[in-house]
């Protein structure tokens, strides 16, 4: 991320974790903002009611708002509840002091869960709310003499004022405005343009507490409420934010998360109705998808958005390889019995010799997929591995992914070279391995007829599956999907090799085998690897693997769930015909 926008919450703290600076911490964090907090208060409280306040002394918030904009700064400051007269002068002063750009105000007044349950009395209650400001469990949370200063020293300096209908009238009322309960929408419109000329920027006007039918009238019951409409008020224009009325019991915190999501979109460059639009559908989403906590008016849901991916990053691989579902056919592919009898030694050469022949008909075969144009080649020496990577160079849209591809095909032709040199210690040729198609049922005949190409025989059913499910997916896939069907070839040989090139049982001297393990611990094949991930050339087997994949790693945090689920399915098919593979060389079919 090139910016991170910085928020400063001066709020009191919500022990329920619903609303308050716990609230806005979750909100911030959705929308990838750094949160810098100055508590003003400590609640104890849960979804019934607050049952318990501590006020925090007011030097002390000051150092906390202090420490914050001395070092960190902050893009925004959004308030929530003060919980004195004296916090609110000092507030005032040091925005003022700092000279804060912008700042967000939701004037907490009262306890929200009475809020809510003025919204289901439609107001009847609202005089009485005004007169004694407290908490349905009898806690005043801003005593009535600090609502004056909230009015005469942070309005002046609030860039967006973000009350609901109770709160704005209790602020007019105090500055000698005669006002009444809004009856319709017009009569919100008007509340919010009384409530500009005591000094905001902005109004949001929130309209819970006035539900409207379909028709856009003042809701006579909650069976035909609607309609929620906001307004939005900036000295000149109206803007009104429609939203559906929801029903939810689940709205403790909405009016903090809806002043934090309109703080956290302004600092992160969006306009101001954009702003306040989108941090309306933010909210109205939050309740939509809420879990039901607690006996009463539980929190919302400030996480609907978020994708919260399988892995830590740097550990994609390690996610894939201890899955349920992939682990035991991984410890099958590196832990074969074919690779277990390469590294002691006991496995007859007939055997390897037949792997070794199918293995370079499948890297041959996987040579051209890095090209559209391999059908150009003679059909015996299409090279799947490569082709495969050709294909994954076809479909890349960078030179970077392109050139790492091309990379990648030009060390397939390297340790096809080594394959060959290694082909001929077993008495194998060139001429004697393209004489063979990928075949079922190897009986090495055309070899001991030493060159006789008259009939060769059929594909052989590992080689042809995998060979062709690779080339499948390049071409019915997209390009990170060949790349996660090409890695258990890639990753998988280089970790079969490092295990038994390591493993104090292997049987070095005198056995034929060694000189293949050693090929995969080599530089060559490690610089392949690393190539494969997308990083500088690494001489390092260890290191490499201690890196894993950082090209899937990267763009694995950008997809969905469902994909993720979909390429680790890709990831487990190619491992499962790995696995056949050293099946078909046990077998010789």
């Amino acid at each position: 991320m090139a910016k991170l926008s910085r928020i400063l919450v001066i709020a009191g703290s919500d022990s329920s974790g619903g609303a308050g600076i716990e609230a806005d911490q979750r909100v911030l964090t959705a929308h990838e903002c750094y949160t810098l907090t100055a508590t003003t208060a400590l609640t104890a409280q849960n979804t019934l009611g607050v049952q318990a306040i501590h006020i925090i002394p007011t030097e002390f918030v000051r150092k906390q708002i202090n420490a914050g904009l001395e070092d960190v700064g902050a893009d925004v400051v959004k308030i929530g509840m003060l919980a004195s007269a004296e916090t609110v002068t000092m507030v005032s002063e040091v925005l003022r002091q700092h000279e804060v750009p912008v700042v967000v105000l939701d004037p907490v007044f009262a306890n929200p869960l009475w809020i809510h349950l003025l919204m289901n009395l439609f107001l009847t209650c609202f005089r009485f709310f005004v007169e004694v400001m407290i908490s349905t469990s009898g806690f005043q949370l801003l005593p009535y003499e600090a609502v004056r200063l909230v009015r005469t020293s942070l309005l002046p300096i609030t860039t967006i004022l973000t009350p609901n209908i109770p709160e704005a009238i209790l602020l007019l009322r105090d500055s000698g405005v005669s006002v009444h309960d809004p009856e319709s929408l017009d009569d919100a419109i008007q509340l919010a343009k009384q409530l500009h000329g005591l000094g905001p920027k902005h109004i949001l006007l929130k309209g819970g507490h006035l539900p409207l039918t379909a028709a856009w009238q003042r809701s006579k019951n909650i069976e035909d409420a609607s309609i929620i409409v906001d307004v939005l008020y900036d000295g000149t224009s109206v803007t009104l934010v429609e939203s559906e009325f929801s029903r939810s019991k689940n709205t403790h915190g909405t009016g903090c998360s809806l002043a934090s999501a309109i703080a956290a979109n302004l600092a992160n460059g969006m306009e101001t109705v954009r702003a306040v639009r989108h941090a309306c559908w933010f909210v109205e989403a939050g309740i939509k998808t809420s879990v039901d906590l607690g006996k009463g008016h539980g929190p919302i849901n400030h996480f609907h958005s978020v994708y919260s991916l399988p892995f830590a990053p740097g550990h994609f691989l390690d996610y894939v390889l201890e899955r349920p579902d992939v682990q035991p056919l991984w410890h099958s592919f590196t832990k074969h019995e074919f690779v277990t009898r390469m590294a002691d030694a006991t496995l007859p050469a007939e055997k390897f010799k037949h792997y070794l022949i199918q293995d370079y008909l499948y890297l041959v075969s996987g040579f051209s997929t890095f090209s559209l144009r391999v059908s150009l080649a003679k059909p015996e020496s299409k090279v799947h591995f490569a082709r495969s990577n050709a294909l994954a160079a076809y479909k890349n849209s960078t030179m970077e992914g392109i050139s790492a591809s091309a990379k990648i095909v030009l060390h397939i032709e390297r340790e096809m070279a080594l394959h060959l040199d290694y082909c001929a210690s077993f008495g194998l040729s060139k001429e004697d391995i393209e004489c063979q198609k990928e075949s079922q049922g190897m009986s090495f005949e055309c070899i001991a007829s030493k060159g006789s190409t008259d009939q060769p025989l059929p594909p052989a059913k590992a080689c042809v599956a995998y060979s062709r499910y690779i080339l499948d997916v390049g071409q019915s896939e997209d390009w990170l999907a060949l790349q996660v069907a090409l890695s258990p070839c890639l990753i998988g040989y280089g970790a079969i090799a490092k295990r038994l090139h390591r493993d104090e049982k292997s049987v070095r001297t005198g056995n034929q085998y060694w000189k293949w393990i050693e090929n995969y611990v080599a530089k060559d094949y490690s610089e392949a690897v690393k190539l494969g991930s997308a990083t500088s050339v690494c001489p390092d087997i260890e290191q490499i693997f201690n890196h894993k994949l950082e090209l899937l790693e990267t763009h694995m945090r950008n997809v969905s769930r469902n994909r993720m689920e979909e390429l680790v399915r890709i990831f487990i098919t190619a491992t499962e015909l790995e696995i056949g593979f050293w099946d078909m060389g046990l077998k010789e079919e």
